[in-house]
């Protein structure tokens, strides 16, 4: 699958002290994660996405891996 990125997307992710996810983005990166989503959505069974600090998440954010299971 293709990741394709807004220029100037901002995405953290972290993990409040009750244990909840937070992720928290601009505009561009709520529109580049949505477009993700759906392209993950028309992949199969077992197909994920890795998210973390190293490759598009903002600096000390939490690793997010979303995994389409039907």
């Amino acid at each position: 699958m293709d990741i394709k990125w807004q220029d100037g997307f901002t995405i953290k992710v972290s993990v409040d002290d009750e244990n909840k996810v937070v992720i928290s983005a601009n505009k561009k990166g709520l529109l580049s994660l949505a477009t993700q989503l759906n392209a993950l959505a028309e992949e199969g069974i077992g197909s994920h996405n890795h998210y973390d600090e190293y490759n598009s998440l903002e600096e000390g954010s939490s690793e997010l891996i979303i995994e389409k299971i039907e």
